[in-house]
């Protein structure tokens, strides 16, 4: 068993389906609207994002966060320079032998963990 699925409120599904896909790997061509509103979008893996559209996001602790793991060190630098560049707000930044990551926030202040570690 694996956890598969993260629903998120935010303020507009298609802003944050653009943010995924552009930084995240998410595909928009796998995204299916709801009756109640609900966007839900796929990436190559089959992990699901539930993007449920309200009018207000409120803040979250501050540890509050959700991470996507890397397979090797590079990727997650080329992130950090694609995020950069598409003027995405860095909260931290870690370039270590044993760990490389980026916390970033989405759109809606949703903080989001791009990192790598060895095996084991």
């Amino acid at each position: 068993m694996r956890l598969n699925h993260l629903g998120l409120p935010v303020r507009d599904a298609e802003r944050s389906v653009r943010f995924y896909a552009a930084y995240f790997g998410f595909d928009p061509a796998t995204a299916q609207v709801y009756d109640d509103g609900t966007v839900i979008v796929r990436d190559a893996a089959g992990f699901d994002l539930a993007l449920h559209t309200v009018d207000e996001v409120e803040p979250s602790p501050a540890f509050l966060h959700f991470g996507f793991r890397w397979p090797a060190p590079d990727g997650v630098r080329a992130l950090l320079v694609h995020l950069e560049a598409g003027g995405v707000e860095i909260l931290e930044r870690y370039d270590e032998p044993a760990y490389v990551a980026v916390k970033v926030l989405d759109p809606d202040g949703h903080r989001v963990e791009a990192y790598w570690e060895p095996p084991g």
